[in-house]
């Protein structure tokens, strides 16, 4: 790709101006926009094909929300972190602005999703995210945030463009804290690492295998020609139920 084309495509992919001048990671950006263009239903049925993991695994519980679902799906590649609110953070540690965590983003291929475990029982006492961390990380190359804990400031974080996905909605900060980093998290039931490919959208969150990711594109051509038949016999005047039963085997 060249300047124009990348740059292009960087920005589709919710990364600003400056996090765009970076490389792209294990796949190119345009096998990245072509995973974004589709809607999580759509790429997990594709992924289903490969057989590459059992169909009740790969995926986050309907409690982690999109919070923007007007927002066009995002991908890219996790960054992982732990943070609690309930109680202050040791001496000397800084609440949420830590330059070794800033350090560690980078160090993530872009396009990045922080995915930020809550360790709070039950997890939500205070966010982590709001227009102040969502312009630091969305300038950091991130183009979301995935939390079981909360999030606020929506009017601000809306308009910049920048997604969360969260089980909660807060009013304060309370005594947020990163615990630690780099280590696999597990929200909504799913196991993140470092490194691993997420894909949301207003249905939620789930992980794509990065070593089907180029092939997601033609699968999903097979799967929607095979249901498109079937909707458009559904749909048509001389639907029958045993018309129906000849398309599909039934």
């Amino acid at each position: 790709m060249d300047r124009r084309d990348l740059l292009a495509a960087a920005t589709a992919l919710g990364l600003s101006p400056a996090a765009s001048a970076a490389a792209a990671g294990p796949l190119e950006f345009k096998a990245l926009l072509d995973i974004k263009r589709f809607d999580t239903p759509t790429v997990a049925n594709a992924i289903e094909t490969f057989n590459v993991r059992p169909r009740n695994q790969g995926f986050m519980r309907p409690e982690i929300k999109c919070v923007f679902p007007e927002f066009s799906p995002i991908a890219g590649y996790a960054v992982t972190g732990r943070i609690r609110a309930s109680q202050a953070p040791p001496q000397g540690v800084s609440y949420t602005r830590r330059s070794d965590w800033w350090d560690f983003i980078v160090s993530i291929p872009q396009p990045r999703v922080i995915v930020l475990e809550d360790l709070d029982d039950p997890p939500g006492c205070g966010s982590f995210w709001g227009e102040v961390n969502a312009s630091i990380h969305r300038a950091l190359g991130c183009a979301g945030a995935v939390t079981n804990g909360c999030v606020r400031d929506l009017k601000e974080v809306r308009e910049m463009g920048f997604q969360f996905f969260a089980q909660h909605i807060a009013v304060s900060h309370a005594y947020v804290h990163m615990v630690e980093f780099g280590k696999p998290v597990t929200i909504g039931g799913l196991t993140v690492k470092p490194g691993d490919l997420l894909h949301g959208d207003l249905h939620g969150v789930h992980s794509v295998p990065i070593d089907i990711a180029p092939k997601i594109p033609d699968a999903i051509a097979k799967i929607v020609a095979a249901e498109r038949r079937t909707i458009d016999y559904c749909h048509s005047p001389g639907f029958t139920l045993e018309g129906l039963k000849k398309l599909t085997g039934g």
